[in-house]
């Protein structure tokens, strides 16, 4: 018998854990968009555009980076891949076919907020991943982070 309870309480400890290690970089995506959108409303858009498409800037930390869209759907902030800059998204699919952009904007016009779920691929792994992202509404544009799951 304690060894059953050992084993569920080791089981419990494992599945706490791993619910930290998703949460973790969830919560610093989150903390990073904040911290874009209180950028812009302090330094306003150009000083913040710049500082977002800086690759070596306080925008980017780690894996993690802030992007922006402007309200049509076209990119005008993108730190590791500068080329993307004045692309408009709204017809890119993801690997499933999903317009992704199109939810992105849905969550920025409906609740000001909010986490978008699509498959990209990983600049790391090369490999087609599950990614979400999270954005919000910062003036006329959008800021968001995205983590791959």
């Amino acid at each position: 018998m304690k060894k059953v309870i050992a084993l569920v309480m080791a089981g419990m400890l494992v599945l706490c854990l791993a619910g930290f290690a998703v949460a973790a970089p969830k919560d610093d995506a989150v903390a990073l968009v904040k911290k874009a959108v209180a950028h812009v409303k302090e330094s306003g858009k150009e000083k913040a555009l710049a500082d977002f498409n800086d690759p070596k800037g306080k925008f980017v930390k780690g894996a993690l980076y802030i992007f922006a869209y402007n309200l049509k759907g076209v990119i005008i902030a993108h730190p590791m891949n500068p080329k993307l800059i004045g692309k408009d998204m709204n017809e890119v699919k993801d690997a499933d076919g999903k317009y992704f952009t199109k939810d992105f904007l849905a969550a920025v016009n409906g609740p000001g907020k909010g986490w978008v779920d699509y498959r990209w691929t990983n600049p790391v792994s090369k490999k087609i991943e599950a990614k979400s992202s999270y954005v919000e509404k910062a003036g006329d544009m959008l800021v968001g982070c995205g983590i791959y799951k």
